[in-house]
């Protein structure tokens, strides 16, 4: 393992990861591919932008050739997709571009293991290929029940994965995440959004009763759960990267709120999004029998994460104009009246 391919190396867990590796792994070399949509940014990449074991190519993962000579001009023999659409609100609105990327751009990667030799492909999936979990916890073996056309998408990119696995005999690997948050996220997401309009002290739209539960992930808990299954992983098999911080959605924003000294009033509650699952909770034992372990509690990465949007306005503010502000009224406009 010398030459990376990280696909999606610009949005917001995949560019934790570049910034992780080119730090920890002296001799690794690190390609990022990333198509460049809204949520890909190349300011999310500005730490390792000038280190010579750092490129970036500028493709869709689902073209086919461009992925080809980028593995070939690389001599890339692992690669490690992040590149994704990934919001539910969105996949709602636009299921054809989930369905696009999320299995047409993972089959291109396949082929790229089993024609073009290499060696080894770590794919980055979600707790939300198991559906709502009332009660207990997901393990790696239990059956897929995606409810939204985003998660469906995902699970139907595992499927291929196992399927080229089963076939083929190819050495792929699986990381279901949970809920991430932190630095560079785009603000879409429930963290990253409400943190950044209470800081302009605008209402936030939280979906019906606000009592849907999350596991909360710390994204470079995320990342260190992916290193280790990207080098200590058996082929074929999936691993769970779990918060194992569950709570409320009501009670994160409220949390958000007090680390800002912002009052609860900004919280408004808005008709809930179609399908809306109640509880996603996964059982992480295999992935810590290879010896991982969380290095964050949800207290203290949630100070962090707060710390930095404040300290980064010239990050978020930019993003927040033209196609955003489009998106935003469009999801929520009618919600907040």
């Amino acid at each position: 393992m010398k030459n990376i391919l990280v696909t999606g190396g610009a949005g917001f867990i995949g560019s934790a990861f570049v910034r992780y590796m080119i730090d920890a792994y002296p001799d690794y070399h690190v390609v990022v591919l990333d198509k460049l949509t809204y949520a890909g940014n190349l300011d999310n990449l500005l730490p390792v932008r000038d280190n010579p074991r750092y490129r970036f190519e500028r493709a869709d993962i689902a073209d086919r050739a461009a992925v080809e000579r980028i593995v070939e001009q690389h001599g890339i023999d692992t690669i490690v997709n992040f590149a994704a659409e990934t919001h539910v609100d969105r996949s709602i609105l636009q299921p054809d571009a989930f369905i696009y990327t999320d299995v047409v751009g993972v089959y291109v990667l396949l082929e790229m293991v089993r024609q073009k030799g290499v060696q080894r492909l770590l794919h980055v999936s979600t707790d939300e290929v198991y559906g709502d979990i009332p009660q207990g916890y997901s393990v790696e073996t239990d059956p897929f029940a995606p409810n939204s056309p985003y998660a469906a998408s995902k699970a139907g990119a595992e499927l291929m994965i196992r399927a080229y696995y089963q076939t083929y005999g190819l050495n792929v690997v699986v990381t279901r995440g949970s809920n991430t948050f932190g630095p560079y996220q785009y603000p879409e997401k429930l963290m990253s959004l409400f943190i950044t309009e209470a800081i302009d002290n605008r209402p936030l739209p939280l979906y019906g009763d606000g009592r849907q539960v999350r596991d909360w992930l710390y994204v470079l808990d995320h990342v260190t759960g992916i290193d280790t299954v990207l080098h200590k992983g058996v082929a074929g098999e999936a691993y769970n990267i779990a918060g194992e911080n569950e709570r409320p959605n009501i009670d994160v924003v409220r949390a958000l709120l007090k680390e800002l000294g912002k009052p609860e009033s900004l919280i408004r509650h808005v008709a809930d999004r179609p399908g809306h699952d109640r509880r996603y909770a996964m059982n992480c034992d295999k992935l810590r029998a290879l010896g991982w372990q969380r290095q964050h509690s949800f207290e203290e990465a949630l100070r962090e994460t707060v710390a930095w949007y404040v300290q980064n306005e010239w990050w978020w503010r930019k993003i927040k104009t033209g196609e955003y502000l489009e998106y935003y009224k469009t999801q929520y406009a009618s919600r907040l009246g």
